[in-house]
């Protein structure tokens, strides 16, 4: 919990620094590439969070791997290496762009279908997205076969189900009352 902790104070603090320099929107393309490289690449998340390594090690491969992000992303490389916080990095620039969303005024709807979302099924729920927020949305889509068919929508701290398995538990409870 407290790396959690420590990811987002290095995530506002780089915000701020990329706000200041007006380059927030090149960093949170570096960090989304940053977070994606991380979880999609095994080896190198073990390497990073790899304790026997020696962070100018991690540091000089981070820097190689990404050499192409912006200096304020470079910096925050120098940053963890000062602070032997590598393990982390993932995680700040994941924070990092929750951040940078929730200041663009975008939201992430988390929407789980039984298959995966055609144009018909998305379309139904923006629909029901308007009714939630009038924020900018970018759908999260997770496949659960359990749900049977429908969706279950959650954005913040709101849930719509719309899921065939929560309309026949509903049914259920109706019929044994």
């Amino acid at each position: 919990m407290s790396s959690t902790r420590a990811a987002i104070r290095y995530a506002k603090a780089i915000l701020e620094i990329a706000v200041s320099k007006k380059v927030a929107s090149e960093v949170s393309a570096d960090m989304a590439l940053i977070a994606n490289t991380i979880e999609g690449n095994t080896e190198l998340s073990s390497f990073i969070q790899n304790p026997l390594t020696k962070t100018d090690v991690k540091n000089n491969v981070v820097s190689e791997v990404f050499a192409s992000v912006n200096p304020i992303t470079k910096s925050l490389f120098q940053l963890v290496l000062e602070n032997k916080r590598f393990e982390i990095l993932g995680a700040i620039a994941v924070e990092y762009n929750k951040l940078f969303d929730v200041m663009k005024g975008v939201e992430v709807a988390k929407v789980t279908t039984a298959i995966p979302m055609d144009a018909a099924l998305e379309a139904k729920v923006l629909a029901k997205i308007a009714t939630f927020s009038n924020k900018k949305i970018t759908i999260e889509n997770t496949v659960d076969p359990a749900i049977i068919g429908g969706f279950i929508l959650r954005i913040g701290d709101k849930q719509y189900n719309a899921s065939v398995a929560n309309r026949l538990q509903v049914l259920k409870r109706e019929l044994s009352n």
